[in-house]
């Protein structure tokens, strides 16, 4: 899941940044409104963090500006204002929900996640295909009842292919999805990610389900079944 944060307090966007990876988001960090709408309105977003008292444009007009761009990605609004017309202007901005600073990081992460579900067209906690399930909200893998132990990186690029599953995903659906824009093009790292995940959900099993598409990219599929 991809989150870009709109944040001018560059230690407040940093300590976001770095929560938000240790729990296998990839996140894109800017400092300004005017950064904040060209980012979300070129790039492709799960969510967006967006805070109000920015500089170049505050986040009330980026909010509007990027919802009338037809950009549906859940905003959750950050503030130091906490009056409840300051909220009530936020939210009629186009923002999904709001969180007043000073906040706790796993207040943070509950709406997080729970914006992440309400977009999520998925109505199961569980991703599933051919015996594997990952639990986004236990962060626990397992395949056929035995689990499998994952780093961050490797749980965030099975959950994009799960949520994604049967789909043939390019090395830059998962650059952007699981790793950030500054990823390296020119490395290798996808294709050794994919291979470290295939050896742990794949080796020992009667049938693969991470399947490589030469020229193209990968996919995730149980081949026995619609999935």
């Amino acid at each position: 899941m991809r989150i870009l944060v709109v944040e001018d307090e560059k230690k407040v966007a940093s300590f976001i940044k770095k929560g938000l990876e240790e729990q296998s988001y990839a996140v894109d960090a800017v400092y300004d409104g005017i950064e904040g709408e060209k980012y979300a309105t070129l790039n492709e977003y799960d969510l967006i963090i967006l805070d109000v008292l920015l500089p170049r444009q505050d986040g009330i007009v980026t909010c509007q500006k990027i919802r009338l761009k037809k950009v549906e990605t859940p905003v959750l609004m950050l503030t130091a204002l906490g009056e409840t017309e300051d909220k009530v202007r936020g939210l009629d901005s186009g923002a999904d929900d709001y969180l007043t600073k000073p906040f706790q990081f796993e207040e943070l992460l509950a709406r997080v996640r729970a914006l992440l579900r309400r977009k999520s067209q998925d109505k199961s906690t569980v991703l599933q295909v051919g015996g594997l399930a990952l639990d986004p909200v236990t962060r626990t893998v397992e395949r056929e009842g035995k689990p499998i132990r994952l780093t961050n990186k490797e749980f965030a690029l099975l959950e994009y292919f799960l949520r994604n599953k049967g789909q043939l995903l390019s090395r830059v659906n998962l650059a952007q999805h699981v790793w950030n824009v500054s990823f390296d093009m020119e490395s290798n790292v996808i294709d050794v990610y994919v291979k470290l995940l295939r050896r742990k959900i794949d080796k020992g099993f009667d049938k693969p389900l991470l399947h490589t598409v030469v020229g193209a990219g990968y996919v995730l599929r149980d081949e026995d079944s619609n999935d």
